[in-house]
């Protein structure tokens, strides 16, 4: 990892007033992190569905693992991170090939971002949402038990993810039965137990999320149906901080929610995509699906 993806602040100092932005729109600084995917994407072997159309835009989803309607499996849903203003739903292929091999039905979905459609953040969390409603209506025809369908995603995609677990309204309310997170903004404004220092909400927080930032902050929509969770986050994160997290799970444990925070020593931002991260990170995601009792270790 270079140092701009160590430390993306100096970035943050030339575009904006430091004042006013709010802690959680670090997030969009780590948009040129994940420009290495190719858009659309060409994911060799899955199959492509549309889950959504806005206008002429499609969302498609791209499934891996073989579907027996007669055999149910778990599946998991991943959301690309990138800012909420661009990526490619390529960025969790190898994870989503790892759990098809494992024997779950693995799909990483598209939805819309700002630089290819204008959108403001509070639309991602409509299209992640819809796309969960997806799976599970089509549950069956994809060979997927309804019950056992886990949201997971990185960065912003770990917002979207931890979004459909926690957020009412907004499109859909039907909720995964599970969320893997990795390095996830969760918590997008203050909180008792999380203060972020040096910032203060904005304008610009409205601007860009449409909404205020309450709206669309996991954290603050924790309750009775949110699923048990699973976040795999660096602990020396500069673009998402470790002590967010630290709130989200304190705020699920207040709530009597299951919920497990794994830190990684000496990682920053997106180290799970890191070789000498990755296996260790998908072990832990595997323990978290076996304690569930959703296959076998």
């Amino acid at each position: 990892m270079n140092d701009r993806e160590q430390n993306p602040t100096p970035i943050l100092q030339h575009r904006y007033p430091r004042k006013s932005i709010v802690f959680l729109v670090l997030c969009l600084v780590a948009a040129p992190l994940f420009a290495r995917s190719s858009y659309p994407p060409i994911l060799k072997d899955a199959r492509v569905e549309t889950y959504r159309k806005i206008g002429s835009t499609e969302l498609k989803l791209w499934i891996f693992g073989e579907s027996d309607p007669k055999t149910p499996k778990p599946a998991i849903v991943f959301f690309f991170g990138g800012g909420w203003h661009g990526g490619s739903p390529d960025q969790f292929e190898k994870q989503a090939r790892h759990f098809a091999n494992r024997g779950m039905i693995a799909i990483t979905a598209d939805y819309r971002v700002e630089s290819r459609h204008g959108v403001q953040v509070v639309e991602c969390v409509k299209d992640a949402k819809a796309a969960i409603a997806w799976v599970r209506e089509n549950a069956q025809r994809l060979g997927i038990d309804p019950d056992k369908i886990a949201a997971s995603g990185g960065s912003a995609g770990g917002h979207l993810a931890a979004a459909t677990g926690t957020i009412t309204g907004l499109g859909s309310d039907e909720r995964p039965n599970a969320m893997i997170l990795f390095n996830p903004a969760t918590t997008l404004a203050p909180i008792a137990g999380w203060q972020p220092t040096g910032v203060r909400p904005g304008k610009l927080s409205v601007k860009r999320f449409g909404v205020a930032a309450e709206v669309i902050s996991p954290t603050h929509h924790i309750g009775p149906h949110t699923p048990p969770t699973l976040v795999l986050h660096g602990r020396e994160d500069t673009t998402v901080p470790y002590a967010s997290v630290v709130a989200f799970e304190s705020a699920m444990k207040k709530a009597e929610r299951q919920c497990k925070l794994v830190g990684y020593d000496g990682a920053g931002h997106t180290f799970f995509r890191r070789a000498e991260y990755y296996d260790e990170t998908l072990a832990d995601a595997e323990g978290f699906l076996v304690d569930l009792g959703w296959f076998k270790k």
